[in-house]
């Protein structure tokens, strides 16, 4: 019989692909989002009302938990940090409640998403799973998140969290944002230049989400980020190949980077030089190793 999954955060980036994927190979997907959809397996919640629709559980195996408010798009105001860290730990918390109230559930896994930005700015650390969180306010979020997850543990689920890195498709997120100066002759490194960029193939990413359903041993966190992180220079440099256009010898200063994006000037200049170790250990084939190759790939 076909396992049913329940995908919170449907409508998102990785979402929608994963979605696509799971249909493809014969999975019944639920959705969960603030609208409820046309078909039958759409159900809607609202996460700072507290209302869900129980339903959206009912036979369902696994539920992959990626609804989250975007970190980057909008300036941190405190009223928006608030928002990042409660669309989080809440959604989370109301997943947990709803699962709680249903003792004829048969969900055995719970999957969610998580971020590098876990580790805080590290310079060229090398990060494992094990490496401790950091400092600043995506860590914190981080931390809290990943805190929230681990309580469906008390539920005797298998929990799953994948720190993620920067997810390349071009369909959204943020390679069209890192292309487009680059597209404009305007291609510069950011800051230093020398600081980390964890990155992922967007199939790679939603292989992963499945492997973690699959996958019964995978247990705990995962970095999910390609085997090679490369420095933003680096980064910035394989853009501009890719796209036949050239690279200015002189960076943006971190300054500059401040005045326009204040507080988020962080989310940008973070440094994580993260291991892929342990999810290559747990069998995880990537696809893409390289950045040239992923790149190549999706502008191809």
């Amino acid at each position: 019989m076909a396992k049913k999954i329940l995908i919170t955060g449907a409508t998102g980036l990785v979402g929608t692909e994963l979605k696509k994927h799971l249909l493809g190979k014969g999975y019944i997907v639920n959705t969960l989002s603030r609208k409820k959809g046309k078909d039958t397996n759409s159900f809607a919640w609202d996460v700072y009302k507290g209302i869900i629709d129980a339903d959206c559980l009912n036979g369902v195996d696994a539920v992959i938990h990626l609804a989250g408010e975007p970190v980057a798009d909008k300036k941190w105001t405190d009223e928006r940090k608030k928002q990042i860290i409660d669309s989080r730990v809440k959604s989370t918390e109301l997943l947990f409640k709803t699962i709680k109230s249903r003792p004829d559930h048969q969900i055995k896994s719970f999957i969610s998403s998580s971020a590098v930005g876990f580790y805080g700015d590290c310079g060229d650390e090398i990060l494992t799973e094990e490496s401790s969180s950091g400092y600043g306010f995506l860590a914190e979020c981080c931390k809290l998140w990943e805190d929230a997850v681990d309580q469906g543990k008390k539920l005797s689920l298998r929990i799953v969290k994948l720190r993620t890195g920067i997810v390349f498709s071009k369909k959204g997120g943020a390679l069209p944002q890192l292309a487009k100066p680059v597209k404009l002759f305007a291609g510069t490194a950011l800051g230093t230049g020398k600081q980390w960029t964890p990155w992922l193939h967007i199939n790679d990413m939603v292989e992963m989400y499945i492997e973690a359903i699959e996958n019964v041993k995978m247990e705990n966190c995962y970095n999910a980020c390609a085997p090679f992180p490369v420095t933003n220079k680096a980064l910035t440099k394989a853009l501009a190949k890719q796209l036949h256009r050239p690279v200015w010898p002189f960076n943006v200063p971190k300054k500059v980077l401040a005045l326009l994006l204040g507080e988020r000037v962080e989310a940008v200049l973070m440094s994580n030089n993260t291991s892929a170790q342990k999810i290559l250990d747990a069998g995880f084939k990537f696809k893409f190793t390289h950045l040239e190759d992923a790149l190549k790939d999706l502008y191809k």
